[in-house]
């Protein structure tokens, strides 16, 4: 079982589905929401059970961002066209037991930082 909460605990989630696709985004709309890098992974959206109040963002026409609407923590983000939500890494509440398996978006990542890690790299 993940459990994970924002910053205040008004949003909760959990999941037994295991996570998938543990990686760190560089997007500019990452960086801009969280302030540097987004570590997420993803499960099917049916097998991730949300308390709480959320707030989503529609942050493009394909995609939405959802964050607790009393703290601001990033929670959550979704492509409108598939059946998977991904989940910020931070907000896990026990050990997580996964690896990060890659970068993505790294063309759009800041030039104050190297990644210097060996993971694959997607721009």
């Amino acid at each position: 079982m993940i459990t994970g909460n924002c910053l205040c605990g008004a949003c909760r989630f959990e999941t037994d589905a295991p996570p998938r696709g543990p990686s760190m985004c560089h997007c500019s709309q990452c960086r801009r929401q969280s302030g540097g890098i987004w570590s997420s992974a993803h499960v099917e959206r049916s097998a991730l059970r949300i308390t709480g109040p959320v707030k989503w963002f529609a942050s493009s026409a394909t995609a939405r961002r959802g964050f607790c609407p009393a703290c601001g923590s990033f929670l959550f983000w979704e492509d409108t066209g598939e059946d998977t939500c991904s989940f910020a890494l931070g907000t896990i509440s026990n050990p997580t037991g996964l690896s990060l398996e890659k970068h993505i978006f790294t063309a759009d990542k800041g030039d104050y930082y190297d990644i210097a890690d060996g993971l694959p790299q997607k721009e």
